[in-house]
C-alpha cells in the first residue's frame, strides 16, 4: 500500500511540470486593483473580506471540496476563512482544527531539523554526503542502458554534498521519475513504508545517480536522506528528534507523523478530481502512512496538522528562528536557508518544474523568489519570499518584505498550480508588483 504515496508523489511532479500549462477554476478575483507600483506594493494590506470571497466561490465552482486560509502579516492574524467540506459525505465543515496531510510541505521541517545540528557544528554543508552516511561512497552516474538492458554507469565529477541533499542536486532519483535509474529504484523501493530510514538510506544508496552532483536539480528523496542524517547526528529516531526539538518548543501540539485513532473523526478526506467530479480516496491507501503503524518516517513527507499548528512553524521562520521567546535557528541560519544556492550555470530546462512555480531558485528545502513576477500567468508573490508546497494542493509562504506568512489547506489531488495562482491574486491582488523599496 506504501505505492499509494509513493505514486502520489510521483504524480505530483508530473502535475508540477504541467501546472504552467492547466487552466485554473474560473474563481471570481477580488475587485480589480489599479497596475501597482513598487510603492503601492509596499502599501500592502491583506483583505480578509477578498480572500473570504474567493474561498467560498471556489468551493462553489468545484475548484475544491473545501479548503481554509490563514494569514499573519505585521505580527497578528489578519485573515482565518474556511470554505466547504473536510469530510463531504458526513457534511463536515473545514474547520480551524481540522487536520490535513501536508505532504511535501513537510520538507522546511526537515530541513530546520537538520540545520539546528549544522549550528552545533556536527556536519559543514559542504560535506561529502558519505562522511557521515559511508552507504553514499562509491556512487556512480547511469548514462544510459546497454544492448542487454543493463545501466550503463560511469563515475560523478564529484562525490555530492551534504548541501547538495538539501537543495536537489545530489543526482538522487525519486518515485515516478522514469529512466534507468528509476527501474533500479522500483526494484529496491527504498521509501517502501516497512523500511526504516536506515533500509531506506542503503537502498537508496544503491541507485544510480541521474546527473553529475550540483549540475541539476532534480526533485529528489535527499529530503529523506537529510532525516536519516538527523538519526545519526542526533543519536535520536528522526520523529522523537522532530518532537523533542522543534514541535515542542513551538508548542506544536497537533502536529505529528504518526497519528492515534481518535484523531481520524478531524481528519480531512483527500478528494481525488476526475473530471467535473470528487471522489474520495480509498482510505485504506490514504490512512496507510499515518494510521497504520508504518515504520518509515519520511523526511520528505508524512505530517499531519492543522493551519494553527503549522502557522506557529511559519510565524518562527518568519521572525527568523524565533517565536515567543523560543529560538530554533539563528537568524543567519534562516537566511542561509532562504537564499538561492543554485549555481547560475544550470540552465532552466535542467531545474525541472521550478520555473513553473515562480521566478527564483532554491535555497534549502525552499523555493526562493528571486524577481519580481514577469508575467500575468505568472503567481504573484514578492521579491525575497520562500515557500513550498503540498501534494494535495497545499500551500504556505513566507514573505518577509511584507512581514507575512499565509498557509492554504485543502485536500484535493492531482496538485493543482492554477489554484495556488488564484489564492495568489486573492491575497496579494492581481496586480501586485512584487518589489518593495527600501
Amino acid at each position: 500500500m506504501a505505492r499509494f504515496w509513493l505514486k502520489a508523489i510521483g504524480s505530483s511532479i508530473g502535475a508540477a511540470l504541467l501546472a504552467p500549462m492547466l487552466a485554473g477554476c474560473a474563481t471570481p478575483a477580488p475587485a480589480p486593483a489599479p497596475a501597482e507600483t513598487p510603492s503601492q506594493s509596499a502599501r500592502f494590506q491583506s483583505d480578509c473580506a477578498a480572500i473570504s470571497s474567493f474561498l467560498d466561490n471556489a468551493v462553489a465552482q468545484g475548484c475544491t471540496v473545501g479548503a481554509s486560509m490563514l494569514v499573519w502579516k505585521d505580527g497578528q492574524e489578519v485573515c482565518f476563512t474556511a470554505a466547504g467540506f473536510a469530510v463531504r459525505e458526513r457534511e463536515q465543515p473545514f474547520a480551524r482544527d481540522t487536520l490535513v496531510q501536508i505532504f511535501s510541505m513537510t520538507k522546511p521541517v526537515t530541513g530546520v531539523a537538520l540545520m539546528q545540528l549544522w549550528e552545533q557544528g556536527k556536519f559543514g554543508l559542504d560535506d561529502p554526503l558519505y562522511w557521515h552516511l559511508p552507504e553514499y561512497e562509491g556512487l556512480q552516474v547511469v548514462t544510459g542502458v546497454d544492448e542487454d538492458g543493463q545501466p550503463i554507469l560511469r563515475p560523478p565529477s564529484r562525490p555530492p554534498t551534504i548541501r547538495d541533499a538539501m537543495r536537489h542536486t545530489a543526482g538522487f532519483t525519486y518515485v515516478e521519475a522514469g529512466g534507468p535509474a528509476y527501474e533500479v529504484w522500483k526494484q529496491l523501493d527504498p521509501l517502501a513504508f516497512s523500511n526504516t530510514l536506515e533500509e531506506f538510506s542503503l537502498k537508496l544508496a544503491q541507485v544510480p545517480l541521474i546527473a553529475d552532483p550540483g549540475t541539476r536539480w532534480s526533485y529528489s528523496a535527499g529530503v529523506d536522506v537529510q532525516a536519516r542524517l538527523v538519526e545519526v547526528l542526533s543519536g535520536m529516531p528522526f520523529a522523537d528528534y522532530v518532537q523533542q526539538n522543534i514541535f515542542t518548543p513551538l508548542g506544536m501540539q497537533d502536529s505529528g507523523w504518526q497519528r492515534d485513532p481518535a484523531d481520524l473523526p478531524r481528519l480531512a478526506q483527500i478528494y481525488v478530481q476526475k473530471g467535473d467530479a470528487f471522489e474520495p480516496d480509498d482510505p485504506k491507501l490514504w490512512l496507510e502512512a499515518n494510521f497504520a503503524g508504518a515504520r518509515l518516517t519520511m523526511g520528505g513527507s508524512g505530517i499531519v496538522t492543522t493551519v494553527d499548528d503549522y502557522m506557529r512553524f511559519a510565524r518562527m521562520l518568519l521572525r527568523e528562528g524565533e517565536l515567543e521567546g523560543v529560538r530554533i535557528l539563528q537568524p543567519g541560519t534562516i537566511r542561509v536557508m532562504a537564499t538561492d544556492m543554485l549555481d547560475p550555470r544550470i540552465p532552466a530546462d535542467q531545474r525541472g518544474f521550478l520555473p513553473g512555480k515562480g521566478t527564483g531558485g532554491f535555497g534549502i528545502n525552499f523555493l526562493v523568489r528571486t524577481a519580481p513576477p514577469q508575467t500575468a500567468g505568472e503567481n504573484r508573490g514578492t521579491v525575497g519570499e520562500f515557500f513550498w508546497d503540498g501534494y494535495p494542493s497545499m500551500l504556505f509562504w513566507v514573505d518577509p518584505a511584507q512581514d507575512m506568512a499565509v498557509i492554504f489547506a485543502t485536500q484535493k489531488i492531482p496538485f493543482d498550480n492554477a489554484l495556488h495562482h488564484d489564492v495568489r491574486d486573492a491575497v496579494y491582488g492581481p496586480d501586485y508588483a512584487g518589489t518593495v523599496p527600501d
